[in-house]
């Protein structure tokens, strides 16, 4: 956790300083392209802070009033930075129409490449870190945060195009084009964000690649138990949850369930770090024809009951 609270700050600190750079040069050289960055650069900073608070949210243990933890805020914070994408990027388009129906010169062209320049560079820098802390921690606040700088390399490199495009031809007409390009490619982050976001608050399953994973470890001990079903799992923040019921011999003494449950538990959770596993262990039925086969009958003896409940 101390190590996606400090990639959160730098993610904070950096699009402080590239939101106040990009303003002031915006404002100077009369540019929407480069105040559409500013803005954008601003929507960074406001997901920063949300990502942020949302990771020392998240952290918390589960208490009374949220008995499965706080692993949901991050997702929460992933929608409302999405939300933020779009409320900048539909600023973005209008100012953008308003420069084409009222065309302005565009002035102080080098200070806009050289800051345009330097934005993309150091948001390519600080977007990797955080995109590679967000794959180790599972973080979707984190990965939200990243792909928003990672747009923004994107948009600082077309806005640096367009500079020099006028600066070479005068084409002013250049730069509201290239403040709507810059709006609808941060629409894709918005959109993208979005439903990734929704994925973790309606509960949808984890990724059929994870799931295959928890097969294949649940296949490894095949041999240990008659069969499994109601396998379910979600995903809360950059927590994995998991239950299912697994159907034990009716030799099978509590004891025997537990410590079977426990293996399968720890298993998957060596294959897919931060996952919660719960197991509801239950005895085969009677009219089983596996168990008539490879099952001894139920001993009805206080000390052989059949397991329950273990996660």
């Amino acid at each position: 956790m101390d190590k996606k609270v400090r990639v959160a700050l730098l993610s904070v600190g950096s699009n402080t300083v590239l939101t106040v750079g990009k303003l002031a040069a915006g404002v100077a050289m009369n540019s929407v392209a480069v105040l559409s960055e500013a803005l954008h650069s601003g929507v960074d900073l406001l997901a920063s802070l949300m990502a942020f608070a949302s990771i020392r949210q998240s952290a918390k243990p589960a208490d009374e009033q949220h008995q499965f933890g706080h692993g949901k805020f991050e997702n929460m914070a992933s929608l409302g930075e999405a939300m933020l994408i779009v409320l900048a990027a539909s600023f973005i388009i209008w100012h953008a129409a308003q420069k084409l129906l009222h065309p302005e010169p565009v002035t102080a062209l080098g200070l806009g490449a050289a800051l345009m320049g330097a934005s993309a560079v150091v948001n390519f820098v600080v977007s990797q870190v955080l995109m590679k802390t967000a794959r180790e921690t599972d973080s979707p606040a984190l990965a939200a945060d990243a792909w928003h700088l990672r747009t923004d390399v994107y948009t600082s490199f077309g806005v640096f195009l367009s500079i020099w495009i006028i600066y070479l031809t005068g084409w002013t007409i250049v730069d509201p084009l290239i403040g709507i390009a810059v709006a609808l490619l941060i629409l894709k982050a918005a959109f993208d964000l979005i439903r990734e976001s929704t994925y973790g608050l309606l509960d949808v399953k984890l990724p059929e690649a994870e799931e295959s994973a928890i097969r294949e470890v649940l296949d490894g001990f095949k041999h240990e138990y008659v069969e499994y079903h109601e396998l379910r799992t979600r995903r809360a923040g950059g927590e994995r949850h998991v239950d299912l019921h697994l159907v034990l011999p009716y030799d099978t003494t509590v004891a025997e369930g537990n410590t079977l449950a426990e293996k399968i538990k720890t298993a998957i959770q060596d294959r897919l770090p931060r996952t919660y596993v719960l197991i509801s262990t239950e005895p085969c039925r009677v009219e089983c024809e596996l168990c008539r086969q490879e099952c001894k009958p139920p001993d009805t003896s206080p000390d052989k009951k059949s397991a329950g409940n273990y996660g």
